[in-house]
């Protein structure tokens, strides 16, 4: 008995906090991908700089900071064009998915993952991102249709009050 009412605090408590399962990233991450992007341009190989570009976007998407966030998602559309290997296309789309999650157009998000679950359909970490936008979604739906209930309410109670004193 008592675990499951643990379990019911835990889901109530994760509904508001709005609680996945995508991992963040901190400026002191960020800053160390940004101090190999930079050493990987005084390389003369194509594919380090290529990794490095992405670990800096992998770590952007994922920080808490909304300037990083739009940074990274600003860098992944920009490497998109030309893309031919479908694995770093995924991973590409991937990454975007996650940023637009991460600054709110859930959406966009949504439409990303499902063209990465195209090309991998048991691809984990789509799915839970799937997974994570589908709740994200429905509780802003809940939300939304609590605030224009009790907006309705008290519109309704008004009138019934103004009529109420006019008798």
């Amino acid at each position: 008995m008592e675990s499951k009412i643990g379990k019911f605090f835990e889901s109530v408590g994760t509904f508001f906090t709005g609680g996945d399962h995508i991992p963040w990233c901190d400026a002191d991450i960020v800053a160390g991908c940004e101090r190999e992007v930079a050493d990987a341009e005084k390389s003369d190989s194509d594919a380090v700089k290529s990794e490095s570009l992405m670990r800096l976007s992998w770590a952007l998407v994922h920080s808490k900071r909304e300037e990083n966030v739009q940074r990274g998602i600003a860098m992944l559309e920009a490497s998109q064009v030309g893309t031919t290997n479908p694995l770093m296309e995924r991973e590409r789309m991937y990454l975007l998915a996650v940023g637009h999650y991460r600054s709110g157009d859930y959406s966009r998000s949504r439409q990303l993952v499902e063209r990465c679950l195209e090309i991998a359909p048991d691809w984990r970490q789509a799915l839970t991102l799937k997974k994570a936008i589908e709740d994200r979604i429905t509780k802003d739906g809940v939300i939304g249709i609590g605030i224009a209930a009790t907006a309705v309410g008290l519109v309704a109670g008004g009138i019934a009050a103004a009529l109420s004193r006019k008798k």
